[in-house]
């Protein structure tokens, strides 16, 4: 089958990417108004981009009307965010969190959960999480216009706060512990609990 993006709606084009790409992590984002109110929502278009500087990428799609979401104007505003890893264990809030609520409307408060104070930036983190990165905006970068189109969010890290208990004896991050979870298509969700290994090749030859 071949999909040319000039002749297939947005709408389905959405459907086909994010059927197609995954598994996708989520960047569960807390963010702070000029009013000082905390945001917090999910984003599965995410990843990192850098360890030097360490920096992290993630999508956030305007609504249907055409309008920017609370996250894009609280960080235009406020231009920090903190980046909570999603974990199974807090798949049901992850998932509650991203309903639409009204513009202030604090979304830990709604639906139950802590925050802790993060050291360098005013958002703060989530508790419970297995790690938290706080991030200063470095740059939005907008791609397309009106419905569904993005503003790709990019963050420096000034902190990463990570459960010491999700380290194995190497020092390394146990993916059996941190227990990520990621998106598939429509209302699917993976857990990273079905994994193999590959040992990365060496260079042969002159």
């Amino acid at each position: 089958m071949r999909f040319d993006p000039l002749q297939v709606s947005s709408k389905d084009m959405y459907q086909l990417l994010i059927g197609l790409v995954t598994p996708r992590p989520i960047a569960w984002v807390t963010t702070v108004s000029p009013n000082g109110v905390t945001n917090l929502a999910p984003f599965s278009f995410f990843n990192a981009i850098t360890a030097r500087p360490p920096t992290l990428v993630f999508s956030c799609a305007n609504r249907r009307d055409g309008s920017k979401k609370d996250t894009i104007r609280n960080i235009e505003a406020v231009p920090e965010f903190v980046v909570n890893v999603c974990s199974y264990e807090q798949r049901e809030a992850i998932n509650n969190t991203s309903a639409e609520l009204d513009y202030e409307v604090d979304e830990l408060e709604t639906f139950g959960l802590t925050a802790i104070a993060s050291e360098t930036i005013k958002p703060p983190r989530v508790a419970g999480t297995k790690a938290q990165f706080e991030c200063v905006l470095h740059q939005i970068v907008v791609v397309g216009e009106g419905s569904l189109a993005a503003n790709l969010v990019i963050g420096r890290i000034t902190m990463d706060h990570t459960d010491a208990d999700i380290f194995d004896d190497r020092g390394a991050v146990d993916p059996g512990k941190i227990d990520t979870i990621g998106r598939l298509g429509g209302s699917n969700y993976v857990r990273t609990t079905d994994r193999f290994a590959l040992d990365r090749p060496t260079r042969t030859g002159k």
